[in-house]
């Protein structure tokens, strides 16, 4: 499996989570057309929105994970990632609490205010969904560890772009739908992502661990090459 598959995978699983966290909000969103075709298009403008943000956040994420990249520092990142993952995905399944909260609701409230004043002033499906892409997500911030281990600032971008079109199918069968994923098979799903993530979490650390293994830990090929800098002529090469 590679990195883009795993983040469409991440992106559909979490896509559920979506549904019952971000669904009230896209369903609040009005749609001036009484066409139906219009409508779904409304819809899909929407979750286009949410992906080019993610694609940005890859981006960015990106940027980061190339200067692990070129101190060769990157199987590390990798394993660290796997290790906090399956802290996270630990708590879940026994349920351990992590405090107060209130700090989470403080950081959402400026993108909840910027999201009513677009819905309130009719700024649109396409500028509400890049919104309603930075909000503080989970499952969102599991892509991003995911895309920070990429290598390059383009494959952290399609990361994000392919976990973004994981959230798709899901995401616009809701939106033009009623009744599908309720709050009793949600629940169920909720579940089993914890041990989806610890999946993934011992996945991040067995490609650290550079094991040659196909597949699952392949032979790092950048692992102990030096990074030269030639000052004079500005150029960036390996060695």
């Amino acid at each position: 499996m590679n990195y883009n598959e795993l983040a469409f995978l991440i992106g559909l699983f979490g896509s559920l989570h979506c549904v019952g966290m971000c669904g009230p909000l896209a369903f609040a969103i009005p749609s001036f057309h009484n066409n139906r075709w219009l409508i779904i298009f409304d819809k899909l403008v929407y979750n286009l929105g949410r992906t080019l943000t993610y694609t940005l956040l890859g981006i960015i994420i990106g940027l980061i994970g190339r200067q692990f990249w070129l101190a060769g520092i990157q199987s590390s990142v990798s394993i660290l990632t796997g290790i906090f993952i399956i802290l996270a995905a630990s708590s879940r399944i026994l349920k351990i609490s992590s405090g107060n909260w209130n700090w989470v609701s403080k950081m959402v409230q400026p993108f909840n205010k910027l999201l009513s004043y677009a819905i309130r002033h009719k700024a649109g499906h396409l500028i509400t969904g890049v919104l309603n892409g930075f909000l503080p997500c989970g499952f969102v911030y599991l892509a991003l560890a995911g895309a920070l281990n990429t290598g390059s600032v383009i494959s952290s971008a399609q990361y994000m772009l392919f976990f973004g079109l994981g959230t798709f199918p899901l995401m616009m069968a809701a939106m033009v739908s009623t009744g599908l994923a309720g709050p009793v098979f949600r629940r169920r799903i909720n579940k089993i992502i914890p041990f989806v993530m610890l999946g993934l979490g011992v996945w991040f650390i067995l490609r650290g661990l550079n094991l040659d293994i196909p597949y699952l830990s392949p032979k790092n090929i950048n692992e102990g090459v030096e990074v030269c800098f030639r000052i004079r002529s500005g150029i960036t090469k390996l060695c």
